[in-house]
Order: C-alpha cells, then structure tokens, then sequence
C-alpha cells in the first residue's frame, strides 16, 4: 500500500528473538487536522527500545517498531497546525499524545496524563498501535512535535528528545541551579545528559559511578568531582552534602541504597529516571529516617521543558557524546545489542543514513 497510508521500518516479531529485525510495512494511525507527518532522518537508540523488546518491562505488542527519539522533516501538516510548516526539521520524543484537555494537561503536566499514548507500542483510539522511529515515517500530534534549532545537528539533537529531556526535566523541578550541590549516578547515555544539563545550570555537580575509567569523560561533561562508589566507604567524606541525587542508573537493585541516602541534606530527595527491569532493594522506612530523605521517580517531561532544554543547548553548544549506526537490519541489531551489554556505549547511539534504507522520501 505504502504512504500516506502505510509506512516502514525494522520490527521486532518476537521478544525472544529480540535481536532479530525484520523490515515490514505497518498502518499508520488517520491523519488529523492537527497532524504532522516525518520522513525520518535519524533516530536515537534508547535504553528503553532495549527493556520493551526483550521483555524487560513486560509484554509489547508484536511485531513492534521501536525508537523515540526522532529526527526529520516535515512532509504534510494538517489544516490547524501552527507551529510547524513543510520542510521544518522536527523532533518527536518519547510521548506522541494527550488528551489535552484533563487537569494534568491543562497544567503542563502532559507526561502525566491518564490517556497519554507512548510513541511506540500504544494504541491510537482508532486502535492502530503508534510504531516508533526505526522506520521511514511517523505521523505525530503537533503538540508532540519540535522544531529543532538550527545549529544542533540531527544526530546530536535526536537523544535529547527522549533521554535530554528525561534528566532535564526533574533537573528543573528539583532545582538545579547556583549554590546547589548535586549527585549524578550512573554516568552512562542519561547521566551524561544530566552532567551537561546540571553544569548548564549552574549547580556543583558530582559524578557517582561505579566505572573508575569513566572519570576523565565526567570531568570534561562538566562534573566537578568524580566519586568511584566501587571504594571501601566512599560515601563517608560525603555525609549531608547533596541536595538531591539524580539516579540515572538503571541496576539500582544492586546498591546499598542507606549508602546513597547518607550523603543527602536534610529532607534531600533520590530521584529515579533510571528504570530498571528489577525491583528496587528491599528498605526500612527507617532508612530514610536519618537526615528525612525522601525517594521518587518521574517521567519524561512536557513541553514547555523540552522547548526549554533544547534552547538551553542551542545556547550554550550543548553536544550529545554519540555515535552513529547506518540503520539496517544489522545496525539496529549492534545498536540494541551493544546496549543490552553494556558495550562500549559512549554514550549513546543514533541510527542515520535513512535515505539509504527507505529512498527519498517527500
């Protein structure tokens, strides 16, 4: 059939055979007045495509397109879209709907909204299932769609739409900013991110890692300290020091979690973005007793946020550390591969060479 009705991409048919990627054709949802549709460029490799494909997070609908963070252009907006003309080059992150009109959305707070709809694996209220960005196009909401500035290139811009924002996001609300103090853990595609967001706006800030060889490349993202938690009581010099903690590690099941909470001040906040498969480690309420920390979580970000993040970055030259894959059956295989293990991701990947996959697209 093919566009404007159909599109393709590399699916994933089972979760057992999650390395394998197939090219197939998938429906995309009706095209509405406030609709844009994206010939893809480049698509950034999430850890979340990992957890979705391999069961991680629990069951997905098959065969899936992954990918949330995406980069093209606009090829066809609908009759009431304003922010966005044909020939723009757009991002679309990791929410590609709303209802928009509940209390949460009213209130900036989208991210949150009871019928949000993922970018990929959710369904449309027509019941097509949204497919991701490992693919030749994408049909998106205009709210959930961005102009990217000019002088950020494609394959740096497209994973700040999904792990920029996520670190940005609770980086702002927890108040980042001059004469704060703040911990990074896990230095990896999201904690790189937060170092380079948390020094943008102006906190101290300390890379925790497990990792000793991460160091140099922590220093040079903007941290003032490196803190190797793999040392005898490493958290000891540290008691009452943070005014919160960014957790962008996603194997929070293995720390000793009284150990992170120590170094917090009073009333200091463990924030999670990393999302792990396991639960967390079993605690005490009187764990967190000591200095009355508390321990949250949060999702993505709105709109308002990613506008902001991105002008923070155009700004101030902000750069994603990336490196490109040609997508392919192949590509998406190494991408996904090499982030399931761990394998020298430094410190995130993009696929890109689209035109090379799906032709020319208009």
């Amino acid at each position: 059939m093919g566009y404007p009705e159909t599109a393709e991409g590399f699916m994933v048919e089972s979760q057992k055979n999650w390395q394998q990627f197939k090219k197939q054709e998938f429906k995309l949802k009706p095209f509405e007045d406030r609709d844009i549709d994206i010939a893809i460029d480049a698509c950034g490799v999430c850890g979340s495509d990992v957890h979705s494909i391999t069961g991680g997070w629990g069951e997905v609908p098959l065969p899936l397109c992954v990918g949330h963070e995406v980069i093209g252009r606009a090829i066809k907006v609908g009759k009431d879209v304003t922010t966005i003309k044909v020939g723009d080059r757009v991002g679309v992150g990791a929410q590609i709907g709303a209802d928009l009109t509940c209390d949460n959305c009213k209130a900036d707070q989208e991210n949150y909204c009871p019928n949000s709809i993922d970018t990929y694996g959710a369904p449309y209220p027509d019941g097509t299932i949204a497919q991701g960005g490992y693919s030749s196009h994408m049909r998106a909401h205009e709210y959930f769609t961005f102009k990217i500035p000019d002088n950020i290139e494609t394959s740096i811009a497209a994973p700040m739409l999904c792990a920029g924002l996520t670190t940005y996001s609770p980086l702002v609300r927890l108040g980042a900013g001059p004469g704060k103090k703040v911990a990074i853990v896990g230095i990896g595609g999201l904690g790189h991110f937060a170092i380079m967001w948390a020094k943008a706006l102006g906190a101290d800030v300390y890379a925790l890692s497990h990792t000793p060889d991460k160091k140099q490349d922590a220093l040079a993202m903007g941290a003032k300290e490196f803190v190797c938690t793999k040392d005898k009581d490493w958290f000891k010099p540290y008691a009452f020091t943070f005014d919160f903690i960014l957790n962008c590690a996603d194997a929070t099941d293995k720390f000793n979690l009284p150990d992170y909470f120590s170094t917090l001040k009073v009333m200091g906040k463990f924030h999670n973005v990393g999302l792990g498969d396991n639960p967390l480690p079993q605690i005490k309420a009187q764990d967190f007793a000591p200095n009355g920390c508390y321990i949250g979580a949060s999702h993505i970000g709105n709109r308002p946020e990613m506008e902001a993040m991105f002008e923070l970055a155009s700004k101030q030259k902000i750069k994603s550390w990336v490196e490109t894959i040609d997508i392919s059956a192949e590509g998406c295989k190494e991408a996904v591969t090499r982030v399931y293990n761990n394998d020298r991701v430094r410190y995130r990947f993009t696929l890109v060479n689209f035109d090379k996959e799906f032709g020319k697209r208009s």
